[in-house]
């Protein structure tokens, strides 16, 4: 099969009929073997009905109905873990996406080698509220993953390889950062096509602010996860040594310089009467319990059954036992 198209979808039920209209025709226009898998996030309109009927005058056309609404990462998994096509397009049900770019999309991933390629809505149809957080956000993404010729992380519309989702897990709200997840797994091929973006033609956005800040903790999430997530004591071990040691050398300069007011003959208090003793006392018991953080971390990573679950990507094998001289 040459292409499956995944298409989460809440409350969504005015634009599928359209929608799967518009890539049927794309679909049969260029000659692509093909699938729609439409995920259904727990709509409570007839969406669910709409697809049943869908898929019963399209063979093509398959979809999964979630028991009640759990997000577009869940959603977008479920479709991943099922799609069959050499290449997947992932795309929103609202029509601001267009089908009509998916014969191009196919070409770069198969023509020109790419594992990902994420659309581009240069110039959008949104209002200042939702643009201007949103280049923001894009250019703290580009900052903190690396990946630099990206300017939409958070477009609907990408195209993978096939093993790239077959690879990759999609979980809580992470789907803004599918292609920080492909490159965190070694899917550096990553590329990026200006896309056309529509007005919304049915339906109101089901996307508040706030998702900018919990964008912002997903991200760091990641960055933390991918970083230090097998090697927890190279963060907090170095972060607790160094404020032990601040805290352990505050202690000896307060203790020293009581000694050398006594030595001195000036007045002097209890190390006690002083508040940079507790301060350093603090660093120390701080610095002391993220070290062990670090340490519990470690154990935890050395017994997890995933501590050597690497990606090969090609392996080559000789029957022959080599001979030892």
């Amino acid at each position: 099969m040459d292409i499956s198209v995944v298409v989460p979808l809440y409350n969504e039920a005015e634009s599928l009929p359209e929608l799967e209209k518009w890539i049927e025709r794309v679909m049969k226009a260029n000659g692509f073997t093909y699938e729609i898998l439409f995920i259904n996030d727990g709509s409570t309109d007839n969406s669910w009905d709409v697809i049943r009927s869908l898929a019963t005058a399209n063979p093509a056309v398959k979809g999964v109905c979630f028991r009640r609404n759990y997000g577009k990462s869940p959603a977008l998994n479920t479709g991943f873990a099922r799609a069959k096509g050499d290449v997947v397009i992932t795309m929103d049900a609202d029509l601001q996406d267009s089908p009509d770019e998916i014969p191009e999309l196919y070409r770069m991933i198969t023509a020109e080698g790419y594992d990902l390629v994420s659309g581009w809505k240069q110039k959008r149809y949104d209002p200042l509220s939702k643009t201007i957080p949103t280049k923001l956000f894009n250019a703290t993404a580009r900052k903190v993953s690396g990946i630099k010729n990206l300017h939409d992380f958070n477009c609907g519309l990408k195209a993978y390889r096939n093993k790239v989702v077959k690879r990759i897990e999609v979980y809580g709200d992470m789907h803004r950062y599918i292609p920080y997840l492909a490159k965190n797994a070694g899917f550096t091929r990553i590329g990026e096509k200006v896309v056309h973006h529509q007005a919304r033609k049915y339906g109101k956005s089901k996307f508040g602010l706030d998702r900018f800040v919990n964008g912002y903790l997903d991200l760091a999430t990641l960055w933390f996860t991918n970083r230090f997530g097998v090697k927890p004591m190279h963060f907090f071990g170095l972060l607790g040594s160094l404020m032990f040691m601040l805290g352990f050398l505050a202690t000896v300069a307060v203790g020293a310089m009581k000694l050398y007011n006594m030595h001195a003959g000036r007045s002097y208090s209890l190390v006690t009467e002083s508040p940079y003793f507790y301060l350093a006392l603090v660093t120390m018991v701080l610095g002391t319990q993220l070290f062990l953080t670090g340490f519990l971390g470690e154990l935890i990573v050395r017994n997890s059954p995933r501590r050597n679950d690497y990606e090969i990507e090609e392996e080559i094998l000789h029957n022959s036992a080599d001979s030892c001289q």
